[in-house]
């Protein structure tokens, strides 16, 4: 590692900052997420910080809990997911019961608080919001435990499943609008909730259009099959911000979008280089 002026990309979004800082360029690589708990300075989005937007790091005395939520998350997710897609034949959802409670729920939802206390408002919402998902959904599903499937089905004239396509629904439309402010961020973190905006939609309308109670089943796969992207996803973007130069040997790249705040300045930069110019 070698010491030199803090020119960087970095500058570009804080001009007036000019400190000496310790460099770590990846081998150069123009993909890098360069992790800092500097205070005085404003970072690129990042989904490894479950960050959409600029933002300033967190004081040094507070961890990263963004890998811990999107890993709580992912788990469940994929877990839920594969059973969806009708694999080993598993019919029943039973098992993801404990997982919803206890890792994608009661542990995504402690980092959602601890993002709170981060300044990040965009990541205590988002994994929040979703270890509630996972508790709500242990909750439906606990077998003898709360009967909420049992009392829809003997009083309502209308069966459980469109009961719980609404509810599916409604997370789609949540989804979404968390899928807007991820607009201006990497890839990689619009990847995540693209995927997991289309599977509830897809999940809720295999509810919605179920027949005599049985869940359409290619509408439901298909739902699987973007959960079970999402989960990877999650997990990508976990690891991005777990991985750094004190743990690993390599870099996760983040892929900024060309419209986003660092895909113009890269432009920029290009076009004022001179061998650009040339």
């Amino acid at each position: 590692m070698s010491t030199q002026p803090y020119n960087n990309d970095h500058a570009a979004i804080n001009p007036d900052v000019s400190k000496e800082r310790t460099s770590y360029d990846y081998g150069g690589n123009p993909l890098a997420h360069y992790a800092t708990n500097d205070p005085d300075i404003r970072l690129r989005p990042f989904g490894g910080a479950a960050q959409p937007g600029l933002y300033r790091p967190p004081p040094r005395t507070l961890a990263n809990p963004a890998p811990l939520g999107l890993s709580a998350f992912a788990l469940t997710t994929f877990v839920l997911s594969v059973i969806q897609m009708g694999t080993r034949s598993i019919l029943e959802p039973n098992i993801v019961v404990a997982l919803a409670y206890g890792y994608g729920g009661l542990v995504q939802l402690l980092a959602g608080m601890w993002e709170m206390a981060c300044g990040n408002t965009f990541g205590a919402t988002a994994l929040s919001s979703y270890g509630g998902f996972w508790i709500s959904f242990g909750i439906i599903l606990t077998p003898g435990g709360f009967g909420i499937v049992a009392a829809l089905e003997e009083s309502s004239p209308a069966p459980f499943t469109n009961s719980f396509g609404l509810y599916l629904m409604g997370w789609f439309i949540f989804t979404f609008l968390l899928l807007l402010c991820t607009l201006r961020s990497t890839v990689a973190f619009f990847s995540l909730f693209f995927f997991l905006d289309m599977a509830f939609l897809l999940l809720g309308l295999s509810y919605l259009y179920a027949d005599a109670g049985h869940v359409h089943v290619g509408l439901e796969r298909a739902g699987g099959a973007f959960a079970c992207l999402s989960a990877i996803m999650a997990w990508y973007n976990a690891l991005a911000g777990l991985a750094d130069s004190t743990n690993s040997f390599f870099v996760i790249p983040v892929l900024h979008f060309p419209w986003s705040e660092t895909g113009r300045e890269r432009r920029n930069n290009i076009q004022k280089s001179p061998e650009h110019q040339a």
